[in-house]
């Protein structure tokens, strides 16, 4: 089974000259470059009804035709795993992810994933590039994410992503008092010895070299760009907004903690369970009993694939950040009476 897909399209003039691949993702707009490259080299996208290289420059007036089936992806099972969808149509999911869900089958976790979830409730997302998922948050980390529910939607929520368009915020609680927000600009890569981890991967001191000398590796880590605002600051801690411009594995995580100011519960980046000279009593427990980072992708902003129509979402703190907010804000009053 799959979805089949055919078009027909005459190569206006106005292309005349340019090359074909070039041609055709311009009038194949609802698909990626990627799967039309693949197309034109299997021979499934044809001109005047023979195969032709992606290079091959056109007249004017030839007809392009495409007609291929996108396979269902059946390497994933379907589970009746509940999904909390906040806005829903015929193009777009949007869904607040609880704590403790993984969004997408991979090491260690083969099922029981928001994607064998989705497969679920939306069978037809079986055609769907891993079946819709074009974005991702952390196991523990809670809030809104969107989902394609078509290959056009797909397609443009991809562009928008690398585009930039798509607005992403969360809020968090960190250790530390924080004074003003910023900018952090720091490239992200795997951590070079715990692999389970990313890291700042910072340029090297740049140097004169000798001629005998061999010049220094290149920074490994991808462009990451985080955007914070202090909410409000607490005796020993701070709340916190982030907006992402990049969308780097564990983004906020690992630039709040190379600012010295790592996320509550965040045991991959701390190691064992820490909190601020001066915490004690109910506080303490509530932060020791924190099972998880204290994120929460708070809101969610796009163009709407088919309308065009710019949309926004909102979702609450989940339970267990709110209690935390409430323990830190008497903690604070208690502090400043002493």
């Amino acid at each position: 089974m799959g979805q089949k897909i055919q078009h027909n399209h005459r190569v206006d003039a106005q292309w005349a000259g340019q090359r074909l691949d070039q041609i055709a993702v311009a009038l194949l707009h609802d698909y990626s470059r990627g799967r039309i490259q693949q197309w034109i080299k299997s021979g499934e996208l044809t001109v005047d009804g023979r195969s032709a290289k992606a290079k091959e420059k056109l007249h004017g007036g030839e007809y392009l035709s495409l007609s291929t089936v996108i396979p269902e992806d059946s390497r994933w099972e379907p589970q009746p795993i509940g999904i909390d969808v906040i806005y829903l149509d015929e193009h777009i999911i949007v869904l607040n992810k609880p704590a403790g869900l993984v969004v997408h089958p991979g090491a260690g976790t083969a099922d029981g994933t928001l994607l064998n979830g989705l497969l679920y409730h939306y069978p037809e997302l079986a055609d769907i590039p891993r079946a819709g998922i074009v974005h991702r948050l952390d196991k523990d980390t809670t809030g809104l994410m969107v989902v394609a529910r078509s290959l056009l939607a797909h397609t443009h929520l991809i562009q928008q992503l690398q585009a930039r368009t798509v607005g992403r915020e969360y809020e968090a609680i960190t250790l530390g008092e924080m004074t003003v927000g910023g900018v952090i600009n720091k490239p992200i890569g795997r951590h070079p010895t715990q692999r389970v981890k990313m890291a700042v991967l910072a340029q090297p001191p740049q140097r004169e070299l000798n001629d005998t000398d061999t010049p220094p590796r290149p920074v490994s880590g991808k462009e990451a760009i985080t955007h914070y605002r202090l909410l409000r600051r607490f005796k020993g801690y701070s709340y916190i907004a982030c907006r992402l411009e990049t969308g780097r594995t564990h983004q906020i995580r690992v630039h709040m903690t190379h600012l010295k100011f790592p996320l509550v519960g965040d045991r991959v980046y701390q190691g064992r369970q820490r909190w601020a000279a001066g915490t004690y009593g109910l506080l303490q427990q509530t932060i020791a009993d924190f099972p998880r980072q204290a994120l929460h992708a708070r809101r969610l902003s796009l163009i709407h694939p088919k309308t065009q129509a710019p949309m926004h979402w909102e979702t609450p703190l989940p339970e267990d950040m709110q209690l935390l907010l409430e323990q830190l804000k008497i903690h604070t009053k208690q502090a400043m009476e002493e």
